[in-house]
């Protein structure tokens, strides 16, 4: 039998360089022999994705933010389920591009429904499943807010997917969000790691492959 493998996941505000940073750790196991796999949150399944339509779209309006929290769950259940169990039972490296930390950061923060109601659902619908290890990239809001608009403006232009729901929000929403996520990585400093992510993409994957190299004796 396969010994489990590893859940890592990457949180951070929308521009934080999340997408970036996990695309360069995972070529960097790979190029290790690692099996690897790469996901995301909301989606990561086909039910997922069709969910994910709806909470990110700048159309779907009038979602409460209980509606919005249940939907992101529904979506991670799946997930769970269907892709993060089954390949860490085979003893794969699990790269999650967002994981149950954004929802405690964006619905429990941003939209101040708490903790409480987060974390419940977490263990109820997730079964409490935690990462091995969370890397949260942190930087100014204004700059994070500003790259999310430009890049979803220019996803837009080439008749991408419309994902520009959150970047509608105000600078206040995201300053809860970001306190939110400091707030957990003081809880859990076992797990969350804070990286400066306002150096060069070179010098922010440097820093996260010290720490992966360290935390996962790879």
């Amino acid at each position: 039998m396969s010994p489990r493998g590893k859940f890592i996941t990457f949180e951070g505000l929308d521009g934080s360089g999340k997408s970036t940073q996990l695309g360069k750790l995972a070529r960097a196991l790979r190029a290790r022999g690692l099996p690897v796999t790469v996901t995301r949150e909301p989606g990561g399944t086909a039910t997922g994705e069709r969910i994910r339509e709806v909470l990110l779209h700048s159309a779907t309006s009038g979602l409460s933010s209980q509606a919005e929290m249940a939907l992101m769950f529904a979506s991670r259940a799946q997930h769970i389920h269907e892709v993060i169990q089954p390949a860490l039972a085979e003893g794969q490296v699990v790269l999650c591009d967002r994981f149950t930390d954004s929802t405690e950061a964006y619905q429990g923060g941003g939209r101040k429904l708490g903790s409480k109601a987060v974390l419940q659902l977490h263990e109820v619908l997730c079964g409490g499943l935690q990462p091995d290890m969370t890397i949260l990239l942190d930087n100014d809001v204004s700059a994070s807010v500003e790259r999310a608009r430009r890049r979803n403006h220019a996803h837009k232009s080439r008749h991408a997917k419309d994902e520009n729901r959150f970047e509608q929000e105000s600078r206040a929403f995201f300053g809860r969000v970001r306190s939110a996520y400091l707030a957990l990585a003081a809880r859990e400093p076992h797990r969350v790691h804070v990286i400066d992510a306002r150096g060069t993409p070179q010098e922010t994957h440097t820093a996260i492959m010290d720490l992966v190299k360290k935390k996962l004796k790879i």
